[in-house]
């Protein structure tokens, strides 16, 4: 999988600058918006039609509890008719005279008070059994059509203590339908019994719902609808509406539904009165779309925003990188000149940007080139001069040395009579002056360790001690032994050592004191010779540090210093040369630094 990912970026490598800007900004910024503005839209729809659901749930909520206080009035009025002895005495009282019927009826004012008072009712009336001599409005026969009625049936085989819902015609009210609360009245002292009707208001039951923002109404358990925002509905049965087929049978819950050829959503919760065998459907429903247009119109207009902001931003990228491409084909230009081995050429594009930066710097590295290139070639020429210098004193030294073996041997057979006759200090110089000799023929030109040439150095001292006597001449070590394995160009300390006792400490007669010191400082082993002699006059101090970077010889100049000074410069570069402290009266104090790991100038 990897592979195949790199192998895909590779092949990109070869479009063109401004091909792979318009391919970025299409896949970077064209895709993510889409993509971020289809989930926000969705997210936002779902979001407006998840809240709209919520509010109808809401709504419908509340409509029910509107419906629960209308139908508490009712039920009230039915429970205090359950143990009314007037309605009681009233419906089961054997009356003489007809007048005598007429004014019961008159007196008992009980079912019209309750029609007046409470705004909710629409109408009261008692179905008798067995029927009066004559009835009225508010008490009247069942006839055979009210018998074989349903409602009428369920009221009689229920309880008195169940309280049925129907919509139903009074044939008091010229046949019209009502939403009427039905229940059996039982009078056990008489062993009889009686059907009340309560109708609702109907214009009250329509008040629920006017206020409504979407389309809602109220079933019966038959499915008819009792009452509507839209007045026209009821009346009708909710099974002959295409978009609510089977919602009688729907629990309380929310379902989706095609209203009208939409989608839709319908909300459906029940409404069961207390003392009640059955109850009462609210329903609210709402298109989809009509909820979520305004989210749809925001999200057209936010698109036809980005599609106008993505498209001006493409014209701008492809006339940016046509611009873009054109400066860097001129500085492809110069740099295949460069690559054909012409180093004078000057890029001339222009500009304060990436790639005028660019083009600035890639001037300025022409510029550091041909400077080291120079640079590189007079180190060359210095560094052939030296070979040349150096190989010319080896000549020589090999053309006046004697055998090496026969000094050594020699020297050895001094030390050895001058121990057999007692005489140690003979006997340790001559060791030392054949220790001395042997280490400065035997070096060549491999690399030593710090420790090595301060033993070198520390063997001349003692020679001179000897030479000088201890009052004249004495030295002092004062060494970092962390960097006495640090490797060094031999013969590097052992000339300073020279310079002191040869020239600082060539007025002293006594109290002389050489010390050499070594110390780590960061990456750096720092190197010092110092002596309490004389000093050097300033006017020849200035001759002696001018002399380091003469390659010529004189006899006027110090070759040891100067050889030194330049050897470090060839092995470690600028910066790592010799460096002379003194003044006159005070001594003279020489040093230098070298890498602390010993790495060589490149």
């Amino acid at each position: 999988m990897g592979s195949m990912i790199l192998a895909a970026l590779r092949k990109t490598n070869n479009i063109r600058l401004k091909n792979k800007m318009v391919i970025s900004i299409v896949a970077v910024v064209f895709i993510p918006v889409l993509l971020v503005g289809l989930i926000l839209t969705a997210s936002y729809r779902q979001n407006v039609l998840d809240q709209a659901t919520q509010q109808t749930m809401n709504n419908v909520d509340k409509i029910k509890k509107h419906i629960t206080d209308i139908l508490r009035m009712p039920i009230e009025i039915s429970n205090k008719l359950q143990v009314d002895d007037r309605l009681s005495n009233l419906v089961n009282a054997r009356y003489e005279t007809t007048f005598d019927l007429v004014t019961a009826y008159r007196d008992f004012r009980y079912f019209r008070d309750s029609v007046q008072l409470y705004k909710e009712i629409d109408n009261v009336r008692f179905y008798t059994d067995p029927p009066l001599p004559i009835s009225n409005w508010d008490f009247l026969s069942a006839d055979a059509f009210v018998k074989n009625s349903n409602w009428y049936r369920e009221a009689l085989d229920k309880s008195s203590s169940f309280i049925g819902w129907h919509y139903i015609k009074d044939e008091t009210k010229e046949n019209r339908a009502y939403l009427s609360l039905v229940r059996r009245i039982d009078f056990p002292l008489y062993r009889s019994h009686g059907v009340l009707v309560i109708n609702l208001d109907q214009d009250e039951l329509n008040g629920i719902l006017s206020q409504e923002p979407f389309d809602t109404m109220i079933i019966d358990e038959k499915g008819s609808i009792v009452a509507a925002k839209q007045p026209q509905w009821v009346g009708r049965n909710i099974e002959s509406m295409d978009f609510a087929k089977d919602l009688s049978d729907r629990r309380a819950g929310v379902y989706d539904f095609n209203y009208e050829g939409k989608p839709s959503k319908i909300v459906v919760e029940e409404v069961v009165p207390p003392f009640s065998r059955n109850g009462l459907k609210v329903i609210s429903v709402f298109t989809i779309d009509s909820i979520v247009s305004d989210a749809n119109r925001v999200s057209k207009l936010g698109f036809t925003i980005i599609a106008a902001s993505l498209s001006i931003a493409i014209v701008l990228i492809y006339f940016t990188s046509s611009f873009l491409s054109r400066r860097l084909l001129l500085l492809n230009k110069v740099l295949n000149k460069v690559a054909m081995g012409n180093l004078n050429v000057k890029s001339e594009v222009d500009g304060n940007d990436e790639i005028g930066t660019l083009s600035r710097q890639f001037n300025h590295m022409l510029a550091s080139i041909r400077s080291l290139m120079e640079e590189v070639r007079e180190s060359h020429r210095q560094k052939n001069l030296l070979e040349l210098r150096q190989r010319d004193i080896k000549l020589k030294m090999m053309a006046s040395q004697m055998n090496p073996h026969f000094l050594f041997n020699a020297l050895e057979s001094i030390r050895m009579k001058a121990f057999a006759k007692g005489d140690a200090e003979i006997s340790n110089v001559v060791h030392l002056l054949g220790k001395l000799m042997r280490r400065s023929i035997e070096i060549g030109d491999r690399k030593i360790t710090l420790r090595e040439e301060l033993d070198i150095a520390r063997c001349y001292l003692e020679l001179q001690q000897f030479r000088f006597d201890d009052e004249r001449l004495t030295y002092e070590l004062h060494l970092d032994h962390s960097a006495m394995s640090v490797e060094i160009p031999p013969l590097l300390v052992q000339p300073l050592v020279e310079n002191a006792v040869v020239h600082g400490l060539e007025d002293v007669e006594e109290g002389g004191i050489v010390i050499i010191g070594t110390r780590v400082e960061s990456d750096r082993v720092v190197i010092t010779v110092e002596d309490n002699g004389c000093g050097i006059p300033e006017g020849k101090w200035r001759e002696i540090e001018h002399s380091f970077q003469d390659m010529e010889d004189a006899d006027e100049h110090r070759i040891g210093l100067r050889n030194v000074h330049q050897r470090l410069i060839l092995t470690y570069g600028e910066g790592f040369g010799l460096k002379l402290d003194c003044s006159p009266g005070s001594g003279t104090r020489l040093s230098f630094s070298i890498p602390l790991g010993g790495k060589l100038h490149v």
